[in-house]
């Protein structure tokens, strides 16, 4: 039987990763292996091993039991060679089930082990997709439930619409909520919606934060003073300090997309990119040297 993989390297993180950046590999990785996207034999295999680490290293108990043990802490007996049975923790037992294509085991433990109550199981990874995403499980109903792909412009996902499809040769009126992502699933009750989301020419989206590149003379990044920036609200102004240095981020709190689930929006990223002019005017070329000849002393 081959070994499992370590749980950071399966997510493609380091051992000391952030919350949000566990979160931001899973999402990533999760969409990528979804079986329903990716058709590759091996898809719903890496994708139960993408949530399998994701529900440990995302709980902070388990992970400090990972941390420890390494992949001991979950299996049959306890950890490592010793085993819980007969040990200080005291027994233990083991509960394997099945769901759909994938075997699950529960493991438990006596009444004076230190983990009594953590129940270090495996959930159906399709369920912990839903958690994480606002979206359904394609598995044991994709036979019975109606799926419909849907495109979003950019800021119908952000923001939210109203969409009328084709359900069974019906008209239906169906409400998108704000913040949808690519590739997120609504369940309608008797139909399944997927959306896909076109990519805007301006703004670029990493979970509920939005990014975007504003450019800035280079003599106003010298001096300072005020910049117009878009922001899926409308363009604001932004104060440039003087001395802002090329690639330099600003962030505006609260002015990303709405979170999907729960309240609260992500942040805004401008990224100053200092432009140069191409050419000069003569009088330019001179007041730029006696610029450079003063700056030297």
């Amino acid at each position: 039987m081959q070994p499992k993989r370590d749980y950071y390297d399966v997510l493609g993180i380091s051992r000391n990763a952030s919350e949000e950046e566990i979160k931001r590999a899973y999402r990533k990785l999760a969409l990528e292996w979804h079986p329903d996207r990716n058709k590759s034999p091996e898809a719903e295999k890496k994708f139960k091993e993408i949530n399998e680490a994701y529900e440990v290293l995302s709980d902070p108990e388990k992970r400090s039991a990972y941390d420890q043990f390494g992949h001991a802490a979950f299996e049959p007996g306890g950890m490592g060679a010793g085993g819980f049975s007969g040990g200080p923790f005291g027994e233990g037992y083991t509960r394997t089930y099945r769901q759909g294509p994938f075997t699950f085991t529960y493991t438990t433990f006596g009444r004076e082990s230190p983990f009594e109550g953590f129940g270090f199981d495996f959930s159906d990874p399709f369920e912990i997709f839903e958690q994480f995403f606002g979206t359904s499980s394609p598995f044991g109903k994709r036979q019975k439930i109606p799926r419909y792909g849907l495109t979003l412009d950019f800021m119908e996902a952000a923001k939210g619409c109203e969409k009328e499809i084709m359900v069974g040769g019906r008209r239906r009126k169906i409400k998108i909520p704000a913040g949808v992502d690519d590739g997120s699933r609504i369940n309608f009750g008797d139909f399944y919606v997927t959306i896909n989301v076109s990519p805007h020419p301006i703004f670029k989206r990493d979970g509920s934060d939005v990014y975007v590149d504003v450019l800035v003379p280079f003599t106003l990044a010298i001096l300072g003073g005020m910049v117009e920036v878009p922001t899926i609200d409308g363009n604001l102004k932004l104060r440039i300090r003087p001395g802002t240095q090329p690639g330099t981020l600003v962030r505006l709190r609260g002015r990303g997309i709405k979170h999907l689930r729960g309240s609260g929006r992500g942040d805004q990223y401008v990224r100053l990119i200092v432009t140069l002019p191409e050419k000069l005017t003569e009088e330019q070329k001179e007041l730029l040297k006696k610029f450079d000849q003063i700056s030297r002393y």
